[in-house]
């Protein structure tokens, strides 16, 4: 694993690069994934402060923290990072799974090869009526018949107001990403130093877009 460290007014302990090096560890077995990370570890004012950079596939991950203390600080930042790492391996897994039904359905709406259409005969799998399509008897081909509803079901929406996906202050762009990771949220709105809004959404696949509003 290849870790950078960078030491702001601080240096940096064997003890503290062992608790940062067991927790990507740990991260590690989470994401299943090789990854690199960038570690900050600063003190300012008498406040220890840790920012944790790992970089998956899919985009960065950062962990921010600070406190009166170093090891508590980066033990914080590397927990906030375990709790994005779950929720970006559901993500994923998610995303998975619904690519997976879709390809299903494409088959069950026309669009299986005949090697597929074969393979669900000689198997006997049937999941709809059947019928038979064909000039002849004898030419006939055995064909499954979905029905679906006309009316699909709807609910109802849940509206929650917050004021966590919303910045009070102008930012720079950097400052908005460590801030969206920070808070993890999928989606933020901020003003640049310009007083331009700026809306960034995290994807399903994990990667930051970046809205300018008109």
């Amino acid at each position: 694993m290849n870790v950078e460290y960078t030491g702001r007014h601080y240096e940096i302990t064997p003890a503290i690069r062992k608790e940062v090096e067991t927790g990507l560890a740990k991260l590690r077995k989470i994401l299943g994934d090789r990854f690199e990370a960038k570690v900050i570890l600063a003190v300012e004012k008498r406040r220890h402060k840790a920012e944790i950079t790992i970089t998956p596939r899919n985009g960065p991950l950062v962990g921010l923290a600070q406190a009166k203390d170093m090891a508590i600080a980066v033990h914080q930042a590397l927990d906030h990072l375990e709790k994005q790492a779950v929720k970006y391996k559901t993500r994923w897994q998610s995303k998975k799974r619904s690519a997976r039904k879709s390809e299903e359905a494409k088959k069950w709406n026309g669009n299986a090869s005949p090697q597929d259409v074969l393979t669900g005969l000689q198997t006997g799998v049937q999941s709809g009526p059947q019928t038979k399509v064909g000039l002849t008897e004898k030419t006939a081909v055995p064909v499954a018949v979905h029905r679906y509803p006309a009316v699909a079901k709807t609910t109802e929406v849940h509206l929650v107001r917050s004021d966590e996906a919303v910045s009070m202050r102008p930012m720079t762009l950097e400052e908005a990403i460590k801030e969206v990771h920070f808070r993890d949220r999928d989606v933020f709105v901020f003003r640049d130093p310009k007083g331009k809004v700026m809306i960034l959404h995290r994807t399903r696949d994990g990667k930051m877009e970046l809205i300018e509003a008109p």
